[in-house]
Formats: structure tokens, C-alpha cells, sequence
């Protein structure tokens, strides 16, 4: 993972703040049903490995969304936090919640085959349909 160093951000109200060593510079958008229906469109985040802390824990509502993922949010504004593996505890984190996110490169879609018709992306991206992300994972 090409990374970049301490980063910093914060959810919409402020009451949970995010601080992660390991934030790689390539970023992806996630189409699967269960992304839009959580934030109403692609899930526009970052990996950030398991590198990752949190003030203000007590501000952080958990949703176990699967058997190996749960999602978390503020429990005050709704802001989402993150989308977190629970297998390795990698946590794939929303990239507006960051201060400065400068020199990101959108790099892959994921679920592309779940992707309504509605919007689209212009970048030129690395796409997954859901059967070749779930391969990936299985042969790792």
C-alpha cells in the first residue's frame, strides 16, 4: 500500500475525530446495494489499514452490515466513520471525513456491476464487479 503519512479528520459535529498512520494515496468508490442504501450513493473512501484511532469512542454507534464487516457512524450527527474488516480489522474509511486529502488518486470502483445507471465517474478506474472482489479476497 503506497501511503501517506499522519492523517487527521473528523465527523460533520466534531464529537469523533480520526487519526490514521497509514492512509494509502489510492482511493475507491463501492456501489454494492448496501453502500448506497447507507449513504444514498457510492461509498467514496480510502484504506487506512488497521492503523486508525478514535476520540470521543463513546460517540461511535457500530452496525454489523455482514458476517466479516461492520460499519460505524456518530451517534450525534450520523456522520459515517468507517467501513471496517472485521478479519483483520482494516478499515476502509469515507474520504471527506479527512482535513486534507490533497495528491488522493481515485483509483478503482468496486460492485461496478451493481452500479445504477443514474450516475457515473469520468475517471479512468480500475473496476470489480462483486464475484471478482470476493475471488480476491479467497486468494489471499
Amino acid at each position: 500500500m503506497n501511503s501517506i503519512n499522519i492523517v487527521n479528520g473528523s465527523c460533520l459535529c466534531k464529537a469523533v475525530s480520526i487519526s490514521t498512520k497509514k492512509m494509502s494515496n489510492f482511493m475507491g468508490a463501492c456501489h454494492c446495494g448496501m453502500c448506497r442504501k447507507w449513504g444514498g450513493g457510492a461509498f467514496l473512501a480510502v484504506d487506512c489499514g488497521n492503523e486508525v484511532s478514535f476520540e470521543g469512542e463513546e460517540n461511535i454507534g457500530v452496525y454489523q452490515s455482514s458476517a466479516w464487516a461492520e460499519r460505524g457512524f456518530c451517534q450525534k450527527c450520523g456522520s459515517h466513520l468507517f467501513y471496517k474488516l472485521k478479519q483483520n480489522n482494516q478499515y476502509f474509511i469515507p474520504v471527506g471525513l479527512f482535513d486534507n486529502c490533497e495528491g488522493l488518486i481515485f483509483e478503482h470502483q468496486v460492485f461496478i456491476d451493481e452500479k445504477p445507471e443514474y450516475y457515473s465517474f469520468a475517471n479512468d478506474t480500475k473496476n470489480m464487479t462483486g464475484a471478482e472482489l470476493f475471488a480476491q479476497f479467497e486468494s489471499t
